[in-house]
């Protein structure tokens, strides 16, 4: 089997990378996140972070059972060459899309009607559980880091709950930032953060790719 033991500590540090790279771009709940915490208060777009977290959760269990399904493809040295070059180069399109995309044109004015803690986590999760698009991210981040541990089961358990502690992480730091500077914060601010992570999946992406041509010219895998 081309697949070698888990080391588990890896495998939750992957974990961590996917959550938090898959929950930073200011996408629809990234800005509802944004907006809850600047008008109703920090732990509002908080727990608007943590029903996305729990929907991403979901996705990335649905994408690594879809990975499942291809494990005898996938064990194969040559076919997890393509697969991490096909990864890394669907990363880099993610990044790209993020840098140049402007999440705000699409913003509306949020109420300043609270409601409770778990409407707004309700409602987080609906927002990004209707995305079904980012299971190809979830699959790309995966075969990317190579998050896939067959017949480990405590390891895999371990690194979804790495990935819903890297989501959780995220949403954590944003709205700790957003926080401290409600009084100075603009619209503008959003694209910058959304440039900034465009610009950091691109590097990643690009760093991916040259290490896999680096494995691959080095004899790692085997091209069929």
């Amino acid at each position: 089997m081309w697949i070698q033991p888990v080391d588990t500590l890896e495998l939750v540090i992957k974990g961590l990378l996917v959550g938090m790279i898959a929950s930073a771009p200011m996408g629809p709940v990234g800005i509802l996140t944004v907006q809850r915490t600047l008008n109703k208060g920090r732990w509002f777009g908080m727990v608007t972070g943590l029903g996305a977290a729990v929907s991403d959760l979901i996705y990335a269990a649905v994408s690594l059972i879809g990975i499942s399904f291809v494990m005898e493809f996938i064990e194969r040295p040559g076919n997890m060459l393509w697969l991490r070059l096909f990864g890394s180069l669907l990363l880099l399109s993610f990044g790209v899309y993020t840098y140049v995309s402007d999440p705000t044109k699409n913003m509306h004015v949020s109420g300043t009607n609270r409601g409770t803690l778990m409407h707004n986590a309700v409602t987080g999760f609906l927002v990004t559980f209707s995305n079904p698009l980012i299971v190809l991210l979830f699959m790309a981040l995966m075969t990317r880091f190579n998050f896939v541990a067959p017949d480990h089961y405590w390891e895999q358990g371990l690194g979804y709950i790495a990935i819903f502690a890297g989501a959780l992480l995220w949403w954590f730091g944003l709205t700790l930032v957003i926080d401290k500077v409600r009084g100075r914060f603009q619209i503008c601010t959003i694209r910058s953060i959304n440039r900034v992570i465009g610009m950091v999946v691109i590097v990643a992406s690009l760093l991916g790719l040259g290490m896999t041509f680096y494995m691959a010219l080095s004899g790692e895998f085997i091209v069929f």
